[in-house]
């Protein structure tokens, strides 16, 4: 996975040259964000549940196709190649996403080395994410498939020591009961409609914009529903800022790319879903390991501000959840830093 990576980073550049320099082209500007999730963002002196994540996504520009376009780096391309059901046709925009990233779970108290049955298990998971955008006028689709592994390989229990070692805090000593070692896959499918966007005097404005959608795979199995709305001076043209849904952090194909001077916004989203399977919290499939009896109906809400200033942009959110499964202490709360640049 880090090797397919390093190829497409290291190509990426080219292919950016060769967007540019096509002028009849609209959205020519690739993006590489950075998010960080932790709980301690949340500021409720929380240390638990979906504790620590991290996600490096690089966004392609506006595409022709997913196989030839000279936009997309060669290692990309050949990929696409396979990958020809999971792609859009007949839509204006479309571009690709490519993401690798770490999630880690964890129980409320650190200091206990036995099994905790009454709570959540340790967990951690590694994922590579390769996601696909079509727009059509006020609507956007977006499939992602995302693969990986669950379990000790995954490291997360060394990552969270080194984390914890850099802020001072206590380590957690029962990850020897975290989930076993599963490969997991998760095909996750959404669909955007903006319902209503007005730009007002002065460049600032508002717009709201829906969403529904499914994930299946042995990593987590659900339906959703839900919606963003925004408020600011120049709006971005995507569908949604929400760090923590596909297509967000503007990643979505774009008609026109913002001035160079300072544009913000703030954003209020929610989603709920019907989770019939949550590897995370019904532990692992082929394989006895810890579990708990998790909750059918979950939702989030969350809100933020997003900053960009010429090709730099950074989005700050924090996330209400709902009680996950039965017996769980504390409603959830964490936030999101992002950092963007479009090149």
């Amino acid at each position: 996975m880090l090797c397919w990576l390093s190829m497409a980073l290291a190509t990426s550049a080219h292919a950016g040259d060769v967007c540019r320099s096509d002028t009849t082209r609209l959205g020519t500007h690739a993006t590489v964000n950075l998010r960080i999730d932790n709980d301690m963002f949340g500021g409720m002196g929380q240390d638990q549940g979906y504790s620590n994540g991290f996600l490096v996504s690089m966004v392609s520009p506006n595409l022709a196709n997913y196989t030839d376009d000279p936009c997309l780096p060669r290692p990309a391309r050949r990929l696409n190649r396979y990958l020809a059901w999971l792609q859009p046709d007949g839509f204006d925009e479309q571009n690709m996403i490519a993401g690798f990233g770490q999630l880690l779970y964890t129980p409320t108290d650190r200091a206990r080395t036995d099994l905790i049955a009454d709570d959540r298990p340790y967990a951690a998971a590694l994922l590579l994410s390769l996601g696909y955008n079509a727009r059509k006028g006020e609507q956007l689709r977006t499939t992602q498939l995302r693969i990986g592994m669950v379990g000790p390989s995954a490291h997360g229990e060394q990552v969270q020591n080194w984390w914890h070692g850099v802020i001072g805090a206590d380590r957690f000593d029962g990850w020897d009961h975290q989930l076993r070692d599963e490969p997991v896959l998760q095909l996750i499918h959404e669909r955007r409609k903006r319902l209503h966007r007005h730009d007002g005097d002065g460049a600032w404005g508002w717009d709201l914009t829906r969403h529904w959608g499914a994930s299946l795979g042995n990593f987590a199995t659900y339906a959703n529903v839900g919606g963003e709305w925004r408020f600011g001076i120049r709006l971005p043209d995507d569908f949604g800022t929400a760090p923590l849904r596909p297509a967000g952090e503007n990643t979505s194909p774009v008609r026109a790319v913002a001035g160079r001077g300072w544009n913000g916004h703030l954003f209020v989203a929610a989603d709920a879903r019907w989770v019939l399977h949550d590897i995370t919290l019904d532990g692992n499939s082929f394989k006895s390991s810890h579990s708990v009896d998790k909750r059918t109906l979950v939702a989030d809400i969350g809100y933020g501000i997003a900053v960009t200033r010429g090709s730099w942009r950074f989005a700050l959110a924090r996330y209400h959840r709902s009680r996950e499964f039965e017996g769980q202490d504390q409603v959830p709360v964490y936030g999101t830093f992002t950092i963007g640049k479009r090149f």
